[in-house]
């Protein structure tokens, strides 16, 4: 965002100055009185504001209007300039909480270095907030698999358009890592990205949460629309907002500006939004809890982020960035992972995908050995453990069988697994199983096993039709 609000009673002067300004690149607006520049910051709030202390025919002067934005609008960096500036002039600016001071006229390449200082200032503000919030500690996004570098190449695709994306996946998934992704590679990078948590904001609240409050005890209180403005505001499982804020949610969208709570002038926003959901919103919709104009306006690239299950190639490659996460922001110990440990995970069931396999690393380098190799032992809770002394515990649906339908119950399930595992080459599985490649065509053959594509990936599963003489 770089947008600079100039006030100055001197029409000459603040077309001067915006001129030099856009030429560095930045985009001005201009206000030649108090009441027109109350107006525009409270139209959008700007990165910077450039104010003369001296306003002709102004309700409020220069250090009023400072006051008034120190006030409302903390993290906005205000520069003051004056032709009649003196040190007690400054003092005072600068004590009412002024980035910087300068006097008419003025030298171009001061104004600059202050601009540029003051531009600085603005975007680290945004940051800390940021980071203040909890958004600021995400990975980068790891994989190699098919439906991995399936879901980048869609990604890259929306990252230079303004369109909005709905992304949808089971839980855990990574979908706002996803939403970042577009964010931090599009062109509003440098700007903010506001996650609204649609699913932990109380109903009652949430309207002042997204739109914010104006009153005349408290003032002005933005809300996250106004936070994100020039940047993206992402829903995070958007299937949970409420109804009726849904319809005003529709509002912004389709006008590009709201009323604060208990306000009476609309604010203007620029925004990007993107979205996720975990639900099925035409269930939802037909269910009367989502509001279908609102499903297609989110909804312009629906973009599916696919589960662990369906990249379970990518599994040693995230727990080891992983583990190098939890070594540089906790100091726990770096440990390889061995090779039966990669052989289970890849064969796990994750229902909490990705989450729950960052989870299971982290209470493995708390409660494990501070060396060595990764062992499958550890990967397991006490609940999952079906082994007693090399033995497998048979399930009571396989034991109830004769023994040539439970083998080939077993094989058939086993795999399955495998070649899931390998993201669906043969190759790799019958190397890994121990078997020619032909042979393992045959018997998957018998088995009635084939592959097919999904989500760009290769997957195994059983054939349609022969699934009820499947063992």
């Amino acid at each position: 965002m770089s947008d600079i609000l100039i006030v100055d009673d001197e029409r000459d002067i603040r077309e001067l100055i915006s001129d030099i300004l856009e030429d560095e690149g930045y985009v001005t607006r201009l206000a030649g009185n108090s009441d027109e520049a109350m107006r525009e910051i409270a139209n959008a709030q700007p990165s910077l504001l450039i104010l003369d202390i001296w306003l002709k025919d102004s309700n409020m002067d220069g250090i009023d209007i400072l006051k008034t934005v120190k006030r409302d609008y903390p993290d906005v960096p205000v520069v003051i300039i004056s032709g009649h500036g003196n040190i007690e002039i400054a003092v005072a600016a600068i004590k009412q909480g002024a980035y910087d001071f300068i006097e008419k006229p003025f030298n171009i390449d001061q104004l600059m270095v202050v601009v540029r200082r003051a531009m600085e200032t603005s975007k680290l503000r945004r940051e800390n907030v940021t980071l203040r919030r909890g958004e600021g500690a995400v990975t980068e996004m790891q994989g190699a698999s098919v439906a991995f570098r399936t879901l980048l190449g869609q990604l890259d695709k929306v990252t230079k358009s303004n369109g909005r994306v709905m992304l949808s996946g089971p839980a855990g998934v990574g979908k706002e890592l996803a939403a970042r992704y577009i964010h931090s590679n599009s062109n509003r990078a440098s700007a903010a990205f506001i996650t609204v948590g649609c699913a932990s904001i109380e109903p009652d609240k949430m309207e002042d949460v997204l739109f914010g409050r104006e009153s005349a005890k408290s003032g002005i209180e933005p809300g996250l629309l106004e936070q994100a403005n020039g940047g993206v505001i992402y829903f995070d499982e958007v299937a949970d907002m409420p109804l009726g804020t849904q319809s005003k949610i529709l509002r912004v969208l389709v006008d590009q500006q709201f009323l604060r709570v208990g306000g009476h002038e609309k604010v203007k926003v620029d925004l990007r939004v993107i979205s996720s959901t975990n639900r099925n919103l035409s269930e939802e919709i037909d269910a009367g809890r989502f509001r279908q104009e609102l499903f297609h306006r989110l909804n312009v690239v629906p973009i599916a982020v696919p589960s662990l299950e369906e990249r379970r190639e990518d599994i040693p490659l995230l727990a080891n960035s992983f583990i190098e996460l939890f070594n540089k922001t906790q100091g726990l110990p770096v440990r390889i992972l061995g090779d039966e440990a990669i052989a289970l995970m890849q064969t796990m069931v994750w229902p909490g995908n990705v989450r729950q396999l960052r989870n299971v690393i982290e209470r493995v380098l708390i409660l494990g050995d501070n060396s060595g190799p990764i062992q499958a032992s550890e990967l397991l809770v006490e609940d999952d453990d079906k082994s007693e002394e090399g033995r497998v515990v048979l399930s009571g649906a396989l034991a109830t069988l004769p023994l040539r339908e439970a083998r080939e119950a077993f094989e058939r399930e086993y795999l399955l697994t495998q070649i899931n595992r390998f993201g669906g080459n043969i190759s790799r599985t019958a190397q890994f199983v121990g078997m020619e490649r032909s042979a393992l065509h045959r018997k998957l053959k018998s088995l009635n096993v084939v592959t097919s594509n999904k989500t760009g990936a290769r997957v195994a599963h059983i054939e349609e039709g022969d699934v009820e003489n499947a063992g």
